[in-house]
């Protein structure tokens, strides 16, 4: 008897927008505000961190989206596909038809980044989503937020639709004082910023520099509601603190790597079915 073949993935609808202007919110930090007519489609959702799923084709390949990645990957060699990368929704203003997205950007390093730094109005956006998971639970005592600059916007969304009179702590973790925002949130919402250079970790990855600012918190009573994502193996020492030490049930819990260092997104995201790569 012949086997059946596995019934075949449905292609995630594309989004195609264009660039329309670019700032440098840090030495480190690129925000990209692209739309257009092509923003008609998107749907947004109500997570604070909605993330969507860009794609990046190489130029000289000359591919007109949106991408038949299926009828691609018949015609072309592995290392020609486009390829994908994840960021948060920063912003999206339906008003103004415009989408923000900021991107971390350390010279020629990845493929984001360097796109981003040069990118200049009318090149094209293509991606999938949103998707997403989190938004603040307005009946949470307080709130614990906690991340590195890949998860700094998802932070700074859910800090913007706090009511006024939200209590809590955010932890953002970054390079040094040149790379800290100037982010909104309401009084009650203390704003904490940790730099790696005054880690003094031996390896100097700063892995545990926000597990030990979480661990040092005066603990506030009631129910915390957390988000905490950022670089993986920090988010497992963060996911030993929050769960085994405080005891914090998972339904109050938001705990996720967005990325892994000395790893591609590629095999980061292959990893996520590997032990070595599960964090909940």
């Amino acid at each position: 008897m012949t086997a059946a073949a596995p019934p075949a993935r449905t292609a995630r609808p594309q989004t195609v927008i264009e660039v329309v202007r670019t700032e440098r919110l840090t030495p480190h930090l690129v925000r990209v505000h692209a739309g257009g007519p092509g923003l008609a489609a998107f749907s947004p959702n109500a997570s604070t961190d909605a993330y969507v799923k860009i794609l990046f084709a190489r130029p000289e390949l000359g591919l007109e989206p949106p991408y038949d990645l299926a009828a691609l990957r018949s015609t072309l060699a592995p290392d020609d596909l486009p390829v994908t990368r994840t960021y948060t929704v920063r912003r999206f203003d339906a008003a103004a038809s415009e989408l923000a997205i900021d991107v971390v950007v350390h010279g020629d390093e990845g493929v984001a980044g360097p796109w981003a730094a040069a990118a200049q109005p009318g090149d094209r956006l293509v991606f999938s989503g949103p998707g997403g998971g989190y938004a603040p639970d307005p009946t949470a005592d307080w709130h614990l937020l906690v991340g590195d600059e890949s998860a700094t916007p998802a932070v700074a969304a859910a800090l913007e639709v706090l009511p006024e009179g939200a209590s809590g702590v955010a932890l953002l973790e970054c390079d040094g004082p040149d790379d800290e925002l100037d982010l909104v949130a309401p009084q009650g919402v203390e704003v904490r910023w940790l730099h790696r250079d005054d880690t003094g970790t031996t390896d100097g990855t700063g892995t545990t520099l926000l597990a030990d600012a979480v661990a040092a918190l005066e603990w506030r009573t009631g129910r915390v509601h957390v988000f905490a994502h950022g670089e993986r193996e920090s988010m497992k020492a963060l996911r030993d603190e929050l769960l085994n030490r405080r005891g914090i049930p998972r339904a109050d819990l938001s705990l996720s790597g967005y990325w892994a260092r000395g790893r591609t997104e590629d095999r980061f995201q292959a990893e996520k079915r590997e032990p070595v790569g599960q964090v909940l």
